[in-house]
């Protein structure tokens, strides 16, 4: 397949535009949904497995050569974030068949989900710092649709704020974009790499780093940036937060990996220690913010924020395990973050509310729910040998062999607050004095704990199955440390 790049963004485009049309067919627009979804996971896994065997996969579109063409390129690093992606989304529709709602089944639903997934996959997939831009805008379309759709007033209420901080950061995308053309002359990424080092200006090169710093930070919402981020997200139904919380910040921290390995790597002194003290402040202020709510949805939502610090801490020591410590987490964690969103949604379906001082005694009657979460807690926070232990080993090694001795240490710490947030809603929930419960239909209540069940095991698997995955992580690893991989993959047209 000469254009294997491109498949796991032309299926979900082709099943989204192919189920506008009958947008009343609930039959239709679920198989088409489940279908389309199946097959980009299928897509991914084989394309996995090519770049695993025969290394970089590079499409120009026209034949254009680099780097005056389009250019997608699939590395490593970015088709583990495209098959996480893909999986996360197919166990949202199937999540969403019993949660979502049928008046929002019928408007447009499913094919908002699968052009996210466009975008999503468009972002990780490009090799032109534009078309990230463009990338960008499709997934922040199709979000504006999802965080409306079903009119409810918190709804919004916080999409407004959620749209006008993407507003400016997309202006703010474009400028900056500018600037590096200004610079360098070219927009392909590979191209930009090979040329900064020919720029006799370095000091222009780290303004306009701190500059991508700030747009991409927007979108991961790393500190001081992640204001508009709690309560934009505590608005939409669960399977959307889901979503959202799973894959959208992912996208802002894959740019910031990116960008920060690929060209903006001439002042790392400078450049790669600011982005160490946001990770640390970021950490901090997902804490704080994760031990001071009560509202289940918020406490994983603060959790989203610890873990893009996490993340990004390993790509600001810039050594290979780091890197490697932050492809193993960042994977993890889109994972266990949708899976802690489903079993937050089913609590929530359980108990009619958000607010956890309200909730108790549900092991009682959903034994099966209490230990499903526990393994899920204990996963998020590191629990060995569940797969958040082995990213956040990796991430620690890495700091120590940087010498940010204290902030490897903070590292270790927060999973012990990350712990204490997250085990609060097993305590309160699920011990405690029962309360009295809604009537809840047990063929639903089974119908959306399935996929819940499923999606955790996954994440234990990926953690117990950990040394059968390292030689994919090990090489995406590779990809970063070593931009001169992808610069002569893309540029060699190989």
């Amino acid at each position: 397949m000469m254009n294997s790049p491109l498949m796991p963004i032309i299926i979900p485009f082709a099943f989204a535009i192919l189920l506008m049309f009958a947008p009343k067919q609930l039959r239709f627009q679920r198989a088409g949904a489940l279908v389309g979804a199946i097959l980009t996971v299928a897509a991914s896994i084989w394309l996995l497995q090519k770049v695993h065997i025969d290394g970089i996969q590079v499409v120009t579109f026209g034949s254009w050569p680099v780097p005056y063409g389009i250019t997608m390129v699939s590395d490593m690093v970015s088709i583990l974030f495209v098959l996480t992606s893909s999986i996360i989304t197919l166990f949202t529709i199937w999540y969403s068949f019993r949660t979502i709602g049928i008046a929002r089944e019928q408007f447009f639903y499913y094919p908002g989900v699968l052009l996210m997934l466009v975008g999503v996959n468009g972002a990780f997939t490009t090799g032109d710092i534009f078309n990230l831009f463009v990338f960008f805008e499709v997934l922040l379309m199709a979000s504006y649709l999802l965080s409306v759709l079903g009119g409810e007033k918190i709804q919004f209420r916080e999409s407004i704020k959620y749209i006008l901080v993407n507003v400016v950061s997309s202006a703010l995308f474009v400028i900056t974009v500018a600037m590096l053309y200004s610079v360098v002359g070219t927009l392909n990424m590979a191209d930009i790499a090979q040329k900064v080092s020919d720029v006799n200006q370095p000091g222009i090169l780290t303004a306009i780093a701190i500059l991508f710093l700030v747009v991409f930070g927007l979108k991961a919402a790393i500190f001081p940036l992640f204001f508009w981020l709690p309560s934009s997200y505590s608005g939409p139904p669960i399977p959307v937060l889901a979503l959202f919380g799973a894959l959208l910040t992912k996208v802002g921290v894959y740019a910031i990996t990116r960008t920060f390995t690929l060209f903006f790597t001439g002042d790392i002194a400078f450049t790669h220690t600011v982005l160490l003290y946001l990770s640390v402040a970021t950490i901090v202020a997902g804490c704080i913010g994760a031990l001071a709510v009560w509202d289940v949805k918020k406490i994983i939502i603060y959790n989203i924020i610890i873990a893009v610090g996490v993340i990004l801490y390993g790509v600001a020591t810039y050594n290979d395990t780091g890197l490697l410590g932050s492809m193993f987490y960042v994977v993890h964690d889109m994972l266990i973050k949708a899976a802690l969103f489903f079993l937050v949604g089913i609590i929530v379906y359980i108990t009619g509310q958000t607010n956890l001082k309200k909730m108790g005694g549900l092991m009682k009657r959903y034994p099966s729910l209490g230990w499903l979460y526990l393994i899920a807690a204990f996963s998020l926070a590191g629990i060995p040998p569940l797969s958040g232990f082995i990213g956040k080993m990796l991430l620690v090694k890495g700091g120590f062999e940087a010498e940010q001795f204290a902030s490897g240490i903070w590292i270790l710490l927060s999973s012990l607050i990350v712990l204490l947030s997250v085990i609060r809603i097993f305590v309160y929930a699920f011990w405690g004095k029962e309360q009295q419960l809604p009537p809840v239909k047990k063929t639903v209540y089974w119908q959306i704990w399935i996929p819940t069940a499923i999606l955790v095991l996954l994440t234990v698997a990926y953690g117990v199955g950990a040394d059968a995955l390292m030689p994919y992580m090990t090489q995406a690893a590779e990809v970063l440390a070593n931009p001169q991989l992808y610069i002569d993959a893309v540029k060699g047209g190989k």
